[in-house]
């Protein structure tokens, strides 16, 4: 575990960053194994089992096969078609939904091998993260939301994965939905938000009065991790970002890029931008391991049923690392995600989602013949809405420009 002593101090705010070197990252390792604490995926552990009976496989584990079957789904792959950040693609390099779940992929993967968890959990629930979310990011997801509400329902987007998995996925002839884990389903659910069983009693199944795994809390903040690296690089990358003006505002990133530079003085800044980014990635990282360590170790567990009956989550920043972070969210609110150009965008999802959604709520029969069938059951609000969340950037923009066209007819 690193003492304070260890730990450079940032004069900007005051704080610490953890700068880890390669034996102090190997020390970590060694010591911070929880494997004790970790979710088995044994025969007898009660999270591999599902709905549907499916004969066990020698070669891969319940959660492996749970992996390639959310890689194998069509919601998956409509990730690549998906916004992250911007909307019109002017680059080719920006981060897609798909590109950004691959990210937090591998984030948490190493997490949860540092940590001795449970690896293969871990990376289902990171590939399975984002696939509820709807097009035009955020910004789609505030107009769908905001549909709903005049018809009293919510959209959110975790739910919406779970249907996903659980309902419109069509892959196997015996039933609907990929057949997932419980394990999985519960960290699709739980990983980033806490359910209460009086507000949503149909996911009573999903053991809301327990907190989740420990490979199911480190996928928000693998989340974190992921966007805050990757939002810079996109905003610098579209020109509305410049780096001496992240340097004076974002406290992490500007110790980074001090700390690179001096090893690398006479190379060009975007190079060290790159090296500046990829270091706080690994800060935050080592941040989340260490201090998720501490947090075990502080109430001495030695197994999952302690993890799950604690009072709150033990997967957390450290307090200087959480007041980074919250720094650089604002600094990205305020000067990427609502810029004007960026507005410009949002407004337009905001009017594509919302034509649409009003127009098929008008005129149902307009809706492909499979989401007709299920507005007796569904509600034809929901319906409407887990059409327009499965489709692309290009697809939803494609309906648009023909709804367009017939209501002007």
């Amino acid at each position: 575990m690193l003492g304070r002593a260890d730990l450079p101090t940032n004069p900007a705010t005051n704080g610490t960053l953890i700068i880890v070197n390669d034996n102090q990252t190997k020390n970590l390792a060694q010591s911070a194994n929880l494997h004790r604490c970790a979710v088995s995926g044994d025969a007898l552990d009660p999270l591999i089992e599902r709905v549907f009976y499916a004969p066990s496989r020698p070669s891969r584990t319940a959660f492996q096969r749970d992996r390639e079957r959310i890689v194998s789904a069509r919601a998956f792959r409509r990730l690549a078609g998906k916004t992250q950040v911007f909307t019109s693609r002017s680059s080719d390099h920006f981060r897609s939904r798909l590109t950004h779940t691959i990210e937090v992929a591998q984030i948490a993967r190493g997490v949860a091998q540092t940590l001795g968890l449970n690896e293969d959990l871990a990376e289902a629930l990171a590939l399975a993260h984002d696939i509820g979310h709807p097009p035009f990011g955020h910004a789609g997801e505030r107009a769908l939301d905001a549909c709903l509400q005049r018809h009293g329902l919510r959209f959110d987007h975790n739910l919406h994965a779970l249907r996903i998995v659980e309902h419109f996925e069509l892959r196997y002839a015996a039933h609907r939905g990929l057949n997932l884990t419980l394990g999985v389903r519960e960290g699709i659910v739980k990983h980033s938000h806490d359910y209460t069983t009086a507000q949503y009693p149909e996911l009573s199944l999903y053991l809301l009065d327990l907190m989740p795994p420990l490979e199911a809390q480190i996928i928000d903040l693998a989340d974190e991790i992921a966007y805050l690296a990757a939002d810079l690089d996109d905003g610098v990358e579209s020109g509305l970002l410049e780096i001496a003006h992240i340097r004076a505002h974002v406290s992490l990133f500007d110790q980074c890029f001090t700390h690179v530079e001096q090893f690398h003085p006479d190379i060009e800044a975007k190079y060290l931008f790159n090296e500046a980014l990829q270091l706080m990635q690994n800060t935050l990282t080592d941040d989340l391991v260490a201090t998720t360590l501490a947090n075990t170790q502080a109430i001495a567990a030695t197994s999952l049923d302690q993890i799950r009956s604690h009072t709150s989550r033990l997967a957390v920043f450290s307090t200087e690392a959480e007041a980074q972070r919250q720094q650089e969210k604002r600094y990205l609110y305020e000067t990427l995600y609502t810029c004007p150009e960026l507005s410009l965008e949002h407004d337009k999802a905001e009017e594509v989602v919302t034509v649409l959604f009003n127009f098929w709520i008008d005129q149902p029969d307009e809706l492909p013949s499979g989401y007709v069938e299920q507005i007796e059951t569904e509600g034809l609000a929901r319906v409407v809405a887990d059409y327009i969340a499965g489709m692309t950037d290009s697809f939803i923009l494609l309906q648009y420009a023909q709804v367009k066209r017939a209501l002007r007819r």
